[in-house]
This record gives C-alpha cells, structure tokens and sequence, in this order.
C-alpha cells in the first residue's frame, strides 16, 4: 500500500456532499400538492415541514413564468377582481405564487386522475375534502362490485388556468381550469370495453382547491369538481 495522499477518498466526499445539498434542496421545497405517506416503512409525510421564504413583497403578484412548450398558462391580470383576491391570498400566506401553484395543482390533478382509476384511496382521501372524497370512492366501490376496471391517462396538459379565487377570513379557494388530452374507459370482467373509448379525447375540467392558510398542513385540498 502506498503512503501518499488518499486524493481519491477526498474526491468521493467531496461528491457526496454536493449530492446530499442538492437533494436537500430538491427535496425540501413543498407546494402543498405532496402524495401522501407510504405505509410501507417509508418515511413519514411531515406536513410541518418549512416552506420557503417568498421572494416578492407579499402585496404583489410574481410575474407569470414564461413557458418553453407544454400547457398554457393564464394568470389573472392583478387588477382583476381575481387578481385582486390573489393579492389578498399573498397577503395572509407570503409563499404563496400563483404560478408554483400552477405547477402544483397540475401534478395534483395528474395525481387524483390515476389514483381514482387505480382505487388508490390512500392518495385520494389525503387530496380530497370529505364531501369530494365521498363521490369518488362511492364511484370505486361500484366499480369493484360490478367487477369493472378502470383506465385513465392524462396524455397532455393543453391549458390551466386561474378561474377564481377566494378569501374568507384565512380560508382560501382556488379554482383552476385544466383541459388535457386523455384516453378514459372501463372494462368488463371479460376485458370488454363498458364505456369510454381508446381514442384520445380532450377534456375540460374545472376543479376547486382550498386551504386554510394558517393551518400547518400546506396539502391543498380539492373541494369541488366539475365538466365544462
């Protein structure tokens, strides 16, 4: 063995220390559209984890984040009644940015969509309000007795859209349009198609999301759905 400097095992640390920072610093960043705990030994979902810091005066609006292909993006003009409420929203919750709350409620929608397809109640029960939730599994449930399965992929995002928005004391409502391109249909127990089709379809869907903003938990929660 070689007494000189070991200049391998310090280029190793110096490697794994740049990728614990980097994961901390992908990891650490919550929008409050988490998937739930696994209950399978994993770490548990801390919903106390810190948020960012905002980096804009809370009484203004980010400016929209240009994007380089996929979904549309529309953000309220601030001196909209929308925009406005928006504002007020900023002004209980600092961290708050309409447009990572754009990215967080299509991973949501994107989310909610495959687990309602799966039965995945676990991930549905901690997105949904009670009242939603009750829809949904009631609509599973019928699903598993008839011995139907379901099949839904979101092939692309086209647009989203802030539609609405609300403040009632430190509870907040955000409602966004999303219209995606997507393939949906049931199946029989012998495998035939029951209903939908495997052409893709684009769809509009506009979803409402709340949460009180003083609250620990950061998960936005889907309050009311509906077609357009």
């Amino acid at each position: 063995m070689s007494g000189g400097f070991p200049i391998d095992l310090i280029l190793f640390a110096m490697v794994a220390a740049f990728l614990v920072l980097r994961l901390r610093s992908v990891l650490g960043r919550r929008t409050g559209f988490e998937r739930p705990p696994r209950q399978d030994g994993a770490a548990p979902y801390d919903p106390k984890a810190a948020r960012p810091p905002a980096q804009d005066m809370p009484g203004e609006l980010p400016p929209p984040v240009p994007q380089a292909g996929g979904a549309r993006r529309s953000v309220p003009d601030p001196r909209s009644p929308v925009g406005q409420a928006l504002m007020r929203i900023r002004g209980v919750d600092a961290g708050f940015d309409p447009n990572a709350f754009l990215d967080g409620a299509e991973g949501a929608f994107r989310m909610i969509v495959d687990a309602f397809a799966r039965g995945d109640r676990q991930t549905l029960r901690a997105l949904l309000a009670d009242e939603v939730y009750g829809g949904f599994e009631g609509a599973i449930t019928a699903r598993e007795q008839n011995g139907e399965s379901q099949r839904s992929e979101v092939r692309a995002m086209q647009e989203m859209a802030v539609e609405a928005a609300d403040l009632r004391g430190t509870v907040a409502d955000v409602t966004v349009r999303f219209v995606s391109d997507q393939v949906n249909l049931t199946t029989g127990r012998d495998g035939s198609i029951v209903a939908g089709a495997e052409a893709v379809t684009e769809l509009t869907d506009i979803w409402t999301f709340q949460r009180d903003l003083r609250s620990q938990d950061p998960t936005w929660r889907l309050v009311a759905t509906r077609s357009a």
